[in-house]
């Protein structure tokens, strides 16, 4: 009771004493809230983009310093080297593919950059032949993976070697980069979605006057005691039957047609001498004691442990692999072209002393040569990852990246002034101001796509579904299959030795740029001294990686598109002060009215 009298005693004063502890509380609950404000403001969400000068200006700023870094990168010498070969891959597919590719993730595409186009280091290569202006597989990949030009359909000879003559061989064959690899003691790999024996990948191991004598049934009846058909130089000869790592397609030409394929059971081999190269290739390895396995679907693929595996024959196809996007996925299916690619690394990269591997992305020029343009597309994107992939398992420091393509085809990609983020496998935003007929963005020059055609002109595709998968695109000039294109190609570098990649090169340079890089040429001396002696190499100074500070031609944001790292609490975006700023000045105004009220 004596307590209670205190407190309602001096009632006035009391008012005062609870008013003035009110303020004090009002004036620590704003503090607080602004602290709380400041200290536990969630994560908002990231302002959108301003493609304004100020954007563009970082935008080069930031790929300068990627270049900057990539070129002290580039320093010193590559122990291991990864070709990458997209088969009639030329600039406009790149462009489309790259597009396509940001349009599925959810961009406008042009913005996009594939993971190679990051590369810092570009030039153009030629693919002209020896005796043709318009190259061909297998002499172009003779130019690129041997050094020599070569006679159009021929393997691994020089230009002495014609075409199915057998005899003209014997004096021009060639070696590869796989034997200069190999030389050095380098494990190697080939890795590719069409058959093993075809006209790229043959061009590492195979000497023939003809790239279509995969087997012994097309070797003329004049040349077969005295010529190899190629898959028999893969199992038998150098440098194929030391070559690590063979994963792709084509077990037709590696089985006798007395026995019928594991997967596709109506089929034969077709082979006619009775040899099955698959069971010669397991007793070669067993015979030398190596730790061998063959392969032939999926499931066995993934079984397959890196760690105690030195040779690996996967052959996953009667014939190519299927395009990726109707590669059966399941355990009886086929492992993808970024599976593989992976694959080959983890076993290649046990070598101390590094390793040469070749991945061919072949089906982008089958799906070319059909006029179907989103079946060539796909096959840039799983190109693309499988670059992504080889990006992320192994060092910059130690790894040369160059990726090309053997030739081009006559595929454009053109429009009327087309709107930014239309679809590009879509028509035009107008139709033809001649014949008043819709067309598509994607052409090409020859092909069975002029078959689509009416008496009275060009076929009307109103109606027609051009993202379809199966869509063919319009020919301007009829033939069953498209043909090649003429113009160069491009090369993209990436790690020690990528500087060499610059300008307009023959495609035969590109050999001896990657020896020279690799330290597997026939004059080495470069190698024995510092990098910084060498005449090629770039000026001395440290070699950070670009993938230490961000990844890869990843831009510097600037304050209207900085993002905040996931892994910072404590960073801060543009939206996240505005937001911040404007909650307290709410906040503040919203206290005035209470504050004035309680004076």
């Amino acid at each position: 009771m004596k307590g209670m009298s205190i407190a309602f005693c001096g009632r006035e004063s009391g008012m005062e004493v609870v008013e003035m502890i009110i303020r004090k509380m009002t004036v620590l609950v704003m503090v607080g809230m602004v602290l709380m404000t400041t200290v536990s403001l969630p994560q908002s969400t990231v302002a959108a983009r301003v493609e304004d000068r100020a954007y563009w200006y970082a935008q080069a700023k930031s790929q300068l310093d990627d270049v900057l870094a990539a070129r002290r990168a580039s320093n010193g010498y590559a122990k291991n080297v990864i070709l990458f070969v997209g088969d009639g891959m030329g600039v406009a597919t790149v462009t489309a593919g790259r597009i396509l590719k940001g349009q599925k993730e959810g961009q406008s595409g042009e913005e996009y950059r594939l993971s190679f186009e990051k590369f810092p280091y570009v030039a153009l290569a030629k693919t002209y032949n020896i005796d043709a202006q318009v190259g061909g597989s297998s002499a172009c990949a003779t130019a690129l993976m041997c050094g020599v030009k070569a006679n159009v359909n021929t393997v691994g000879l020089d230009s002495r070697g014609k075409f199915e003559d057998c005899r003209s061989s014997f004096t021009a064959g060639v070696t590869s980069i796989i034997d200069w690899a190999q030389k050095h003691g380098k494990s190697t790999g080939i890795v590719t979605n069409t058959r093993l024996t075809h006209g790229t990948p043959s061009a590492l191991y195979a000497r023939s006057p003809s790239r279509y004598w995969e087997d012994d049934a097309k070797v003329p009846e004049v040349a077969y005691a005295t010529c190899k058909d190629i898959a028999r130089q893969l199992v038998e000869n150098e440098p194929g039957r030391n070559i690590n790592v063979l994963l792709g397609g084509g077990r037709r030409h590696w089985i006798p047609t007395t026995e019928f394929d594991r997967e596709e059971r109506d089929q034969r081999g077709r082979r006619t001498d009775g040899k099955n190269l698959l069971d010669a290739w397991v007793h070669d390895k067993k015979t030398r004691d190596l730790h061998a396995e063959y392969v032939w679907n999926k499931a066995q693929f993934d079984s397959v442990d890196p760690r105690h595996t030195d040779y690996l024959l996967g052959i996953f196809g009667y014939s190519h692999l299927d395009f990726e996007v109707d590669r059966n996925k399941g355990p009886t299916g086929d492992p993808s072209l970024v599976e593989m690619t992976v694959k080959a690394i983890q076993i290649l990269r046990k070598n101390p002393h590094g390793f040469f591997l070749m991945v061919e992305a072949g089906r982008i020029d089958h799906a070319h040569h059909h006029n179907n343009g989103r079946r060539a597309l796909e096959e840039i994107g799983a190109l693309d990852e499988a670059v992504r992939n080889a990006l992320n398992i192994t060092l910059p420091s130690e790894t040369l990246l160059v990726l090309t393509a053997d030739h081009s085809h006559v595929f454009t990609f053109g429009g009327d002034n087309t709107p930014r983020g239309h679809p590009v496998m879509g028509f035009d935003k107008g139709t033809s101001d001649l014949d008043g007929k819709p067309y598509t963005t994607l052409l090409y020059g020859n092909g069975p796509g002029y078959a689509h055609t009416t008496p009275t002109g060009r076929q009307d595709l109103t109606g027609f579904n051009t993202q379809d998968i199966n869509f063919v695109q319009q020919a301007a000039v009829p033939r069953k299959y498209e043909t090649h294109g003429g113009e160069d190609v491009p090369v993209y570098a990436y790690g020690p030795g990528a500087h060499l990649f610059s300008g307009t090169i023959e495609q035969t340079y590109i050999a001896h740029a990657i020896a020279h890089a690799a330290c597997i040429a026939d004059d080495n001396s470069h190698c024995e001294k510092p990098p910084s002696d060498d005449a090629c190499a770039a000026a001395p100074g440290p070699a950070p990686s670009p993938t230490a500070r961000r990844p890869l031609g990843q831009t510097t944001p600037t304050v209207e598109v900085r993002k905040q790292d996931p892994r910072d609490p404590w960073a801060w975006s543009a939206g996240s002060r505005a937001w911040m700023w404007t909650t307290y000045h709410a906040l503040t105004l919203a206290m005035v009215p209470v504050v004035l009220a309680l004076r």
